[in-house]
C-alpha cells in the first residue's frame, strides 16, 4: 500500500447545500446530522454497467474490471443499507479511504434514526475517464442513480419514510476508482450531486 492509499484524505460528501441520500434515508429530519447528504443504496439495486467503449477500445477490458468493483460495492453496499450495518458484508474489499468512510457514517446515521433501506436503486454506471498510465491507474465513473423504486423504511414503526419533495427521482453521482499494488480496482471517492439530474 503506498502512502498515498494509507492516509484519509478530506471528506468529499457534499455539505448541507446539495441534495444527497441522506434525505432519502432520513426523510429529511432536523438536526444537523440529517442535512448531510448519504450515499446509500437499496439492497436490490439494479446495475446496468456502461463501459463506454467501442469494440475497438483497446481500454474495454480495464473498463470492464473498474465496473466490476463499482458494481461489487454497490451489491456489498446494499446489503449492509439493509440493516443499517456492514457486518457480513464485504463492503471494504471494493470501497476505503473517504468512499467506505462516507458508507460507514451513512450507516452510523441510520443506526441512530432508526431507518433501512428497501425497495430498489436503479443505477446506469459509466467509465468517464481513465489514466492507466499513471503512477496510480485512476479511473472516474458516473453514475445516474434512480430513486423511483427507493424506500427507506422506520424500523420502529414499521412505515415508509417518504422522500422529501426536493430530492430528485434522478441524479448524478461519480466515483473515483483507483488499481492499487495487488492490482484491485478500489473505489476512494463517491460524491452525489442532487444538482445533476440525469
Amino acid at each position: 500500500m503506498t502512502d498515498r492509499q494509507a492516509r484519509l484524505r478530506p471528506g468529499v460528501m457534499a455539505l448541507c447545500g446539495a441534495v444527497g441520500l441522506s434525505l432519502a434515508l432520513t426523510g429529511c429530519g432536523g438536526g444537523s446530522d440529517d442535512a448531510r447528504p448519504q450515499t446509500a443504496p437499496s439492497a436490490a439495486s439494479t446495475v446496468s454497467p456502461v463501459a463506454s467503449a467501442s469494440p475497438a477500445d483497446p481500454d474495454a477490458a480495464t473498463k470492464a474490471a473498474v465496473l466490476a468493483s463499482y458494481t461489487a460495492m454497490w451489491v456489498e453496499q446494499m446489503k449492509a443499507y439493509r440493516k443499517a450495518s456492514p457486518d457480513g458484508t464485504k463492503l471494504d474489499d471494493y470501497a476505503t479511504l473517504d468512499a467506505l468512510s462516507a458508507f460507514e457514517r451513512d450507516l452510523a446515521h441510520m443506526k441512530k434514526n432508526n431507518t433501512v433501506i428497501r425497495g430498489e436503486l436503479g443505477h446506469e454506471p459509466e467509465v468517464t475517464a481513465l489514466d492507466v498510465d499513471a503512477k496510480l491507474p485512476t479511473a472516474t465513473v458516473e453514475d445516474c442513480i434512480d430513486l423511483s423504486k427507493w424506500q427507506t423504511l422506520d424500523t420502529k414503526t414499521n412505515k415508509t419514510i417518504p422522500l422529501p419533495t426536493a430530492q430528485p427521482l434522478r441524479y448524478v453521482a461519480t466515483a473515483t476508482v483507483e488499481r492499487w499494488d495487488d492490482n484491485r480496482w478500489m473505489v476512494t471517492e463517491y460524491e452525489p450531486d442532487g444538482s445533476r439530474t440525469c
